[in-house]
């Protein structure tokens, strides 16, 4: 230990008290004296190192006859562990414990100063490496004893394991969580066993008994948390791919986000003609032969999400995230390997040291600045093994607490930590200067001559004008009375800032921009002055206290003017954006603004918002899932009101918007419990995976039609079809029925919890067998029954809008062969034409709230459930003799469907077509307005009169 290292007293009063505990014990060896001030200062300095000693106190030895770090054979000392192991009990206890020896090992080298970072960064990436590549040795070895081995071209197929990020680059984490994709060469069938399965079983059983080996929490702690979210689709793709469909994923739906994550994409196991093979899948997707300058426009677009992230989550001292942090340095590295390397084939390389190296060699990044980078970089990377190695926990935020801010400064050799806070500054911005030189920043603009409208707007703010100055001021925009009540919001909203939370800089933010402000409300034709200003000045007082938005419009000029665009088209986006600032990040590119996610793209989209959130953080994935249900709303309704989506596809958007977000909220539900009591074991299921849940959610209403608005609740309905109520495979086991039950209120706590951004969708369940009083889900065959025997005419009604929303293939098939049983019976017409029509009177007479001036679209005589009924009616009556018009759910489909069997008038279904449309076209135009009711016009007289003949002749 270097003489001149002296702890605090603090520390040293801890060192002191952690030795006295040692020295307590039976198993404490008196030669240790003999190290006691070195001992004294690793137990100051980690937690996580005491911790481990006082669990196994011959690890001293280790520690203090360290002298070889450099040349640690960890493949050999895990596989003299593990040749011992008989059971997977015990290979969990050795994974475990031989990970916990190792790293409170690196962990004493590290904070004592005994090795460089670099060392200690290709040390913990070994480690990993051979824990999980030992471990699914021994699982593979162990599942062929019964399943017999899956054969190949080349022999024995491996379950290729890919490790990506820092652990692909040889950098790893010290506490860090590892990214896994797995992949197999070839599908068949296993030979050899006393069970022969298909490979993909074989290999999704290995994947998971792997992952299981790593993840689980035991009582000797845990390997690694395992996050599998990088693989094809995520969440909701299989666990283990075949080659060709891996393949094929990466040439169709492969996104830039994924060659960024794949250029870091390292084999774990050893080299084989398999892994070849599978090189020569990814290469291609990752590197192209060109130079790639897209890869820029890819950065920026990353970078904009994670600006947004460190906005929302107030990532201000983390030297990750934050700016100029350790993602920048990777970002600049890696994106000059995506734009190169497929010339340059010395640049696909996994780790960032040596790809900066050749980056110099190839004189791409100049000498002084790219070595500058490498050491930036790695004293970054020193700090976040600082700050993990205290207590082995995943953090890259500067603590908090006196004693670690004593811990950082010492081991960083600071006197003080203001010396160390001043060092991390000039880090920061050297990176970021470098980041910047990459990507471009177009935010300095040049200066220019002030225009009158932008001299009016400084004066109107800066100035105490009185009322004739003001209206002086504003004649040639606004009527003298109106140029007066314009100058009392200004005054009005100018008094509120004594009394907010505004600091001094958000109060110099607001002072810039607010100017700018002005002259977009005066420039905006879309609404009077008056109003466009009062809107987006109650933005305005939604963000007062959050100067990061303040500082977002202020240098994105194109931001704000689309935030007074947007507010003067619609009060609703405006009471968005008051409840929900994050929603200003969207404004930033309006490019992306007004045109939507495609509608094949929300599953895909949500799944990259929800890769930064950690998987058992159920609290910010239900955050994260209601930014992205709000952004993505925002989107579709600024290309709403720009009139650049008609009607049935803003619909269409809201509507897979929405399946999307049921998909993931199931993932997560089932993940959360199977985590804690295993999975079902069904009698009937297949091998499991996230497509196979023996799970399905059924969609009613404006959700099965594709017909969702802004406000839209979910009509749903949950069924399953696990046959069996055998004991679930987890260490808290529970009968299955009982698992789906417990599946079925977490989605809906999920849903229906109201955090800071809302609730994610109201939910409404009275549509499942017995309505309120049903079980919240029940069998498919309970489904069926209840169906055929139960059901009243209104709920067969409401199947006519039922639609298979999620789940796998055979409820898929199942269902919608119940669905065509039951619409196409034959009933006797005028009983069924009875039981619609007075079931059509009872919800008028309860719900109808229109007046002389005002038509309730919905509900009054002529309206859209008019029109639905109708169709309905048509549906049940004329099914049996024409199963196409059960085809569809959505109304408009369902008439042209009738109209081609013969079951109502082309000239009716199109006057119904046409009503039914421009309805829902002013209910979105409400919605919008926050309005519930529509102004006669005689467009909606007209419609409403045809519907009511239509309605008569056919119904009366």
């Amino acid at each position: 230990m270097p003489s001149s290292f002296v702890l605090a007293i603090s520390l040293d009063a801890l060192g002191q008290k952690r030795w006295d505990e040692l020295s307590q014990l039976a198993e404490f060896n008196p030669a240790w004296h003999a190290h006691q001030s070195t001992i004294k200062h690793g137990f100051a300095l980690s937690d996580f190192i005491y911790q481990q000693v006082l669990k196994y106190p011959t690890l001293v030895d280790n520690l203090i006859n360290d002298h070889n770090s450099a040349n640690v054979d960890y493949c050999r000392l895990l596989t003299d562990e593990i040749s011992a192991v008989t059971s997977e009990v015990e290979l969990n206890r050795c994974l475990r414990q031989f990970r916990n020896k190792q790293m409170a090992i690196i962990a004493w080298r590290d904070l004592l100063n005994l090795q460089q970072v670099e060392q200690s960064l290709l040390q913990v990436s070994e480690l990993a490496n051979q824990l999980i590549v030992q471990a699914n040795d021994w699982l593979y070895k162990k599942l062929t004893e019964r399943y017999g081995v899956p054969q190949g071209e080349f022999g024995p197929q491996p379950l290729l394991i890919i490790g990506m990020g820092k652990l692909g680059g040889r950098e790893l984490n010290f506490s860090s969580d590892i990214d896994l994709i797995f992949t197999y060469p070839e599908q068949g069938e296993t030979s050899g066993g006393r069970q022969s399965i298909e490979h993909q079983q074989f290999f999704t059983k290995l994947a998971q008994s792997l992952i299981n080996s790593l993840h689980n929490i035991t009582a000797d702690g845990q390997v690694y948390r395992v996050d599998m979210r990088l693989r094809p689709l995520g969440d909701s793709g299989p666990l283990v791919m075949q080659f060709g469909a891996f393949e094929d994923y990466y040439q169709e739906q492969g996104r830039d986000w994924e060659r960024y994550a794949l250029l870091k994409g390292r084999i774990l196991n050893p080299p084989c003609a398999y892994s070849d093979e599978l090189q020569h899948i990814l290469k291609p997707f990752i590197y192209r032969r060109y130079l790639d300058f897209s890869a820029i426009e890819s950065l920026r677009n990353m970078k904009a999400l994670i600006q947004q992230e460190v906005r929302r989550r107030g990532l201000v001292d983390n030297i990750k995230l934050g700016q100029g942090g350790i993602r920048e340095a990777e970002f600049i590295v890696q994106s000059l390997q995506l734009i190169r390397g497929g010339r340059e084939l010395s640049l696909q390389l996994y780790s960032l040291l040596a790809a900066v190296k050749q980056l110099i060699s190839l004189e791409i990044l100049p000498e002084n600045e790219g070595n500058k980078l490498i050491v930036n970089y790695l004293w970054l990377r020193k700090v976040e093994h600082c700050l993990q190695q205290f207590a082995d926990k995943q953090t890259q935020v500067l603590p908090d607490n006196d004693q670690d801010k004593l811990r950082l400064q010492y081991v960083m050799g600071f006197n003080t930590y203001s010396e160390f806070l001043a060092e991390l500054q000039n880090c920061c911005d050297f990176i970021h200067s470098q980041f910047l030189l990459l990507i471009g920043d177009d935010s300095a603009k040049e200066d220019e001559p002030i225009s009158a409208t932008e001299q009016a707007a400084i004066d109107l703010w800066q100035l105490d004008l009185d009322e004739p100055e003001c209206q002086n001021l504003l004649a040639q925009w606004l009527a003298p009375a109106d140029a007066s009540k314009f100058r009392e919001q200004l005054i009005d909203f100018s008094k509120s800032l004594k009394t907010s939370r505004i600091g001094q800089r958000g109060y110099n933010t607001l002072n810039s921009l607010m100017p700018l402000l002005i002259v977009n409300v005066l420039n905006c034709t879309e609404l009077p002055a008056l109003e466009r200003l009062q809107r987006v000045l109650q933005v305005f007082k939604a963000i007062l206290g959050r100067t990061a938005y303040l500082e977002l419009l202020l240098a994105n000029q194109g931001a704000l003017k689309q935030l007074v665009n947007l507010c003067s088209a619609s009060p609703w986006v405006t009471e968005q954006l008051s409840r929900f600032p994050l929603l200003l990040d969207e404004l930033i590119n309006p490019a992306t603004l007004y045109n939507p996610t495609e509608l094949r793209e929300y599953p895909s989209e949500l799944r990259r918002a929800l890769l930064r959130v950690e998987a058992d953080d159920l609290e910010l994935q239900m955050e994260t899932l209601r930014q992205f249900k709000l952004s993505q709303q925002l989107k579709i309704a600024a290309a709403d009101i720009a009139g650049a989506l008609p009607i049935m596809k803003i619909s269409d958007h809201l509507t897979f918007l929405a399946e999307a977000i049921v998909a993931h909220v199931i993932d997560i539900a089932w993940q959360q419990l199977a985590e804690k009591h295993g999975e079902p074991n069904c009698e009937n299921a297949g091998p499991r995976d996230l497509q196979n849940k023996s799970f399905a959610v059924l969609g009613f209403g404006k959700l099965g039609g594709w017909e969702l608005g802004y406000g839209s609740d979910l009509d749903l309905v949950f069924i399953h079809n696990c046959e069996g109520n055998q004991l679930t495979s987890g260490v808290k086991p529970i009968e299955s029925s009982q698992f789906y039950f417990k599946l079925a209120q977490r989605i809906l706590h999920i849903f229906t919890t109201k955090t800071g951004l809302g609730m994610l969708y109201d939910i409404d369940m009275r549509l499942r067998p017995a309505g309120q009083s049903g079980l919240l889900v029940c069998h498919f065959n309970g489904f069926v029954t209840y169906q055929e025997t139960e059901a009243w005419t209104w709920e067969h009604q409401a199947l006519c809008r039922a639609r298979f929303i999620y789940g796998d293939k055979q409820l898929f098939s199942d269902f919608n062969k119940l669905r065509l049983s039951i619409l196409s019976r034959q009933r006797e017409p005028s009983e069924l034409r009875t039981q619609v029509v007075e079931m059509r009177e009872k919800m008028r007479q309860h719900l109808a709230k229109g007046t002389a001036e005002l038509f309730d679209l919905k509900q009054d005589s002529g309206g859209i459930a008019d029109i639905e009924f109708i169709v309905q009616y048509l549906t049940l009556a004329y099914c049996h003799e024409a199963h196409s018009i059960a085809t569809w759910t959505d109304n408009v489909r369902v008439l042209e469907s009738l109209v081609e069997t013969g079951s109502i008038s082309s000239d009716d279904a199109q006057q119904l077509k046409n009503a039914y449309l421009s309805y829902r076209n002013q209910n979105h135009r409400l919605s919008l307005q926050n309005r519930s009711y529509a102004s006669y016009t005689a467009e909606l007289q007209q419609h409403k009169s045809q519907v009511s003949e239509i309605w008569r002749r056919i119904m009366s």
